[in-house]
């Protein structure tokens, strides 16, 4: 199956949060308790993690596993310690509170009638290096969209108080869309090797896969492998579609952050990085992993200059992506050439680090 028809059969989307913003759902501003209790399981369906609570609707935390902060007098209160506040802005001169709270106040939520008035230019500027991070309160999905892009860096969050409940689905989409896009590149084979049996991972996540999405896996941290999920059917097997048969025990895999986990330490509940073949990620979370001792195959591949590998199941059910096709590992040839993800630098525990390390 080809890239194009992989890539087309949907868009391939991304995680459930961004990766470097806070999104605080505002179940507050509400003309009653109906419409608050509304706001918090909407938000729980629509899969954000953190909801302000009104302080008079405490017991709302009852109705599912969030992050509850409660507001209070201007006051983002959790668990009882202070850790944010609340500023409007009218005027020109509330500008100057707001310098003056970045410099005492883990978290500021800004809220402006009037941007025209105080730009938010000048509040990100005044933020940056402060220690302090930056919300704005935001209505609309269309307005927390500004929030983020302005000045690129944008703000480090938004306070999201719906003005329709329709409006935190919409929120999520854009969520979706803004995950990072990773570069791929093509490498060629230059060895094919059976080897013994060893101990290989199939990942299970908690989502659907579909077809032209995988991992990154890789012996050396400095290049990984795009790993094809077990989307498609074969001869011998019906299709797992929210299974990634990744890897041996000890390979590296690409995680959310940008680190590298080995596959031994991924247990149920772990987020991990799920890749389309357009480099389009999003992030999933593993329901389980299955260790079984199964013959392995290693796959060397040159990219720019340099040569790198990855261990596989040696089965026709794991697949890559070579010369735009999604292929079966067990009908790859010398010269072929397969997608994968060259990297800078080496890794310690599992973090990106500028120092020369080399790994064969």
């Amino acid at each position: 199956m080809s890239f194009s028809k992989v890539c087309g059969q949907r868009k391939l989307t991304g995680g459930e949060v961004l990766r470097d913003r806070q999104i605080w759902v505002g179940a507050v501003f509400q003309p009653s308790s109906e419409n608050r209790k509304r706001i918090v399981l909407s938000a729980i369906e629509n899969g954000f993690d953190t909801v302000v609570l009104d302080s008079r609707d405490s017991d709302f935390a009852r109705l599912g596993r969030f992050r509850a902060i409660i507001l209070k007098d201007g006051k983002f209160i959790e668990e009882g310690k202070t850790i944010g506040a609340l500023l409007e802005l009218k005027g020109k001169e509330d500008e100057l509170k707001a310098k003056k709270l970045a410099d005492r106040t883990g978290t500021v939520v800004i809220s402006a009638r009037n941007w025209k008035v105080i730009p938010l230019e000048n509040l990100i500027v005044h933020f940056q290096g402060s220690g302090s991070k930056l919300l704005m309160l935001a209505r609309t999905a269309e307005e927390a969209k500004l929030f983020f892009e302005t000045m690129e860096r944008g703000a480090d969050g938004v306070l999201f108080v719906p003005q329709k409940i329709e409006e935190l689905a919409k929120l999520r989409k854009i969520v979706l869309e803004r995950s990072p896009r990773l570069e791929l590149k093509e490498g060629k084979i230059t060895s094919l090797r059976q080897l013994g049996l060893g101990d290989r991972v199939c990942i299970d996540t908690c989502s659907m896969l579909s077809i032209g999405e995988g991992m990154l896996i890789g012996n050396q941290s400095s290049c990984l492998f795009f790993i094809h999920s077990e989307t498609l059917e074969s001869e011998y097997a019906a299709s797992r579609p929210f299974r990634v048969n990744a890897g041996p025990v000890h390979a590296y895999i690409l995680m959310p952050d940008g680190s590298t986990k080995y596959l031994s330490e991924l247990i149920g509940g772990d987020e991990c990085l799920v890749v389309g073949c357009n480099g389009q990620t999003r992030r999933v979370v593993v329901g389980r992993t299955k260790v079984e001792r199964r013959p392995l195959l290693l796959i060397e591949a040159e990219v720019e200059g340099e040569k790198y590998s990855t261990i596989v199941q040696n089965a026709e059910t794991i697949r890559v992506c070579s010369k735009g096709d999604v292929v079966s590992v067990s009908k790859l040839k010398i010269g072929d050439m397969i997608l994968l993800k060259p990297e800078r630098g080496g890794r310690h525990f599992g973090m990106y680090v500028k120092e020369s390390i080399r790994e064969k």
